[in-house]
């Protein structure tokens, strides 16, 4: 099922202070640039191209696979989306011509797939257009239970004039809906988004079914150290030989 449609597309690049501001996307697009160098990237989840744009006017040959045709749409009214080829599809499944030395995911992207077997297809998918030594990276946040009281299942992560943020958890099944009410002309209107957490130890096996291993593990895009109160983690991982 597609959660990013008409009104969400219209409104998802307007984060001007969140993931938009250079502080946030600055480090992002150094970190895969450097890592891409001359070969081609593939970004899973390409959306409305935050990473995919500035990234391909660093001379990266970018290509880009998502479900969305309303996001795909802001992608293409962009300037600059002409050097960037799209795929509409899943992407955890679909399959695009060549080879890429790295493909990438990021902001909890890789949550947006709901269940179990999906994520794993997505890592099958990401090897599946990797050379041996190819990269795949991942940015996702750390599973917040530590917030959860025992018995809870809702936790508030935003309290605001015109937006009230509240995470409901199924810790049986991983599961994870984002509750958002937000003010829109004088009334609150709800958009819920479900995911499914994942550890970190669990991409890594996903990994390890996929033929790829772990290299390192960051904070951030900044390479700093993944610790025990770290929020959020980006990962990477290489393809090993055939």
């Amino acid at each position: 099922m597609d959660h990013f449609g008409e009104r969400v597309a219209a409104e998802y690049d307007s984060d001007e202070t969140g993931m938009f501001s250079p502080a946030v996307l600055g480090p992002a697009v150094e970190f895969l640039a450097e890592l891409a160098g001359a070969d081609a990237a593939l970004e899973l989840g390409i959306g409305t191209g935050r990473v995919a744009l500035p990234l391909s006017a660093r001379g990266v040959p970018v290509h880009g696979i998502d479900l969305s045709e309303a996001m795909l749409a802001r992608l293409r009214a962009k300037p600059g989306s002409e050097r960037i080829g799209v795929t509409t599809g899943d992407f955890a499944r679909t399959r695009v011509p060549g080879e890429f030395g790295l493909v990438f995911l990021v902001f909890n992207t890789i949550n947006n797939l709901t269940t179990q077997d999906e994520q794993v297809d997505c890592f099958r998918n990401a090897a599946r257009h990797l050379p041996p030594g190819g990269r795949f990276v991942i940015e996702v946040g750390v599973p917040d239970l530590q917030k959860l009281p025992f018995g809870e299942t809702h936790v508030p992560f935003e309290f605001g004039a015109d937006h009230v943020g509240i995470d409901e958890y199924d810790v049986v099944n991983q599961g994870l809906i984002s509750h958002h009410f937000w003010m829109r002309d004088g009334r609150w209107d709800l958009d819920s988004m479900p995911f499914r957490y994942v550890w970190p130890a669990e991409l890594d096996l996903m990994a390890r079914l996929a033929g790829m291993r772990l290299v390192e593990r960051w904070a951030d895009w900044d390479r700093s150290p993944f610790t025990s109160t770290s929020g959020k983690h980006v990962s990477m991982w290489r393809k090993e030989s055939a």
